[in-house]
């Protein structure tokens, strides 16, 4: 038993609740259950519970024995002294705040199926606890619980947005570059490109956005990738020379090279191409941030997304060594993160912080217009009938395996809530 379990009864209502009482014989009735407390102090507050002939207001706390009430120290704190109700599952001691005031104990008396059920699910080996049970789940159950999870997980992007937006003295530009340069990073180059974007200020960059030429300088120099010379390589040196110029004028310090990872990673995802990529891409596009929150159009924002490298990275990888020529575009592939993981969720965090329904909507509508992504998880609920149709619905079944599934947070979850108390027949 669980007092996690506990609240679910609790707050469901699913305990016995004809002739209540409390361990002194007081009838009690549960007028409402109050709001669950996910911070310090008492298990649910703003409860209404009538004792005998007095209706009170105030909080509830949870316990699985009463005597847990002392073990956790709740009799000398002061923050627990509103509590109207004690309710445990095995009453073995009577309770006091800190005024020395007897708390009314109630135990709580629920049908067993409701336990059953619930250990079906958390003592299940499958990695999807329900995968046998979430099949009953209507339709519009199911579409609702993943509109949910859909915004919670851009709610929980929102957050590293946030520290960033705060960090830049609240920029909206400059949080926008800095988290642009950790996607162009993907996971395993992510926090160099950060680090390359905090070292280099975006309106320095903006004041050579005209020239592809001195952008690369900057970016590479910053990089540390133009530290040392590199014999037989021109361009390497010309962009050098550049940058120290550069260097010098702005009083830049660059990252450590020694950051960057190159191994396992094919060669089109190099961060020098990457590099090079974001130098065109700042060069094309004046304003990035503004097209992309007055666009809303996924065909324009594709397009901005296809810059073009300068010629020297048509047959190249890295400095120094010629490759066969193959334009270094920015793939479909590459696209798609960007905008999941980037452009969408800085929309969505921008629309909140200024109050703006119109970008919060225009977040929700560019992840419906985004194709479904394609993994092994999202194919295990693909093949338990779930309709993975664009980037909102697999951002959502994500979240749903990754923060309520591997966690077996079923109880938090809308189709673990569905099969723990689903209508039992009477015994």
């Amino acid at each position: 038993m669980t007092e996690d379990f506990l609240y679910y009864i609790w707050q469901q209502r699913l305990f016995f609740q004809e002739d209540i009482r409390t361990a002194d014989g007081e009838q009690v009735s549960v007028v409402r259950t109050g709001i669950r407390n996910s911070h310090a102090g008492p298990d649910f507050t703003d409860a209404h519970i009538k004792i005998g002939d007095t209706l009170w207001v105030g909080c509830v706390e949870i316990h699985l024995r009463s005597s847990d009430w002392e073990k956790h120290g709740h009799h000398t704190d002061a923050a627990y002294n509103n509590v109207i109700l004690h309710v445990v599952y095995q009453h073995d001691a009577d309770a006091y705040n800190a005024f020395r005031m007897k708390i009314p104990v109630m135990t709580l008396h629920f049908d067993s199926r409701y336990y059953e059920n619930y250990l079906s699910l958390t003592d299940s080996k499958d990695d999807i606890a329900c995968r046998n049970k979430v099949g009953l789940i209507d339709a519009f159950s199911r579409m609702n619980w993943t509109e949910r999870l859909a915004v919670e997980r851009l709610e929980q992007k929102s957050n590293a947005i946030l520290q960033t937006y705060r960090a830049t003295g609240h920029d909206w530009a400059e949080t926008f570059y800095r988290q642009l340069a950790r996607s162009f990073g993907f996971s395993l180059n992510a926090l160099p490109f950060e680090s390359l974007a905090k070292s280099l200020p975006l309106h320095i960059l903006l004041k050579h956005r005209d020239r592809l030429y001195q952008l690369e300088a900057l970016l590479f120099g910053q990089a540390g990738m133009l530290n040392d010379e590199i014999p037989d390589s021109e361009y390497h040196a010309s962009l050098r020379r550049e940058y120290l110029f550069l260097r010098q004028k702005y009083q830049l310090t660059p990252i450590e090279p020694f950051l960057w990872k190159f191994l396992r990673l094919r060669p089109v995802n190099f961060p020098t191409v990457r590099i090079a990529q974001f130098a065109a891409l700042t060069h094309r596009n004046e304003h990035l941030f503004s097209r992309i929150i007055y666009s809303g159009d996924i065909r324009t924002l594709e397009q901005a997304f296809k810059p073009e490298v300068s010629p020297f990275w048509e047959n190249h990888y890295v400095f120094g060594k010629t490759s066969e020529k193959r334009k270094k575009t920015f793939g479909k592939t590459a696209f798609l993160s960007v905008m999941i993981n980037t452009v969408v969720p800085l929309l969505f965090v921008y629309g909140k912080e200024r109050g703006g329904e119109k970008e919060y909507m225009q977040a929700i509508e560019l992840l419906e217009q985004l194709p479904a992504e394609k993994n092994s998880i999202l194919s295990q609920w693909e093949s338990l009938g779930f309709d993975n149709r664009n980037a909102f619905t697999s951002q959502a079944l994500l979240h749903l395996k990754n923060e309520y599934c591997n966690v077996r947070r079923c109880l938090h979850c809308a189709f673990g809530n569905a099969i723990v108390g689903k209508n039992l027949p009477a015994k």
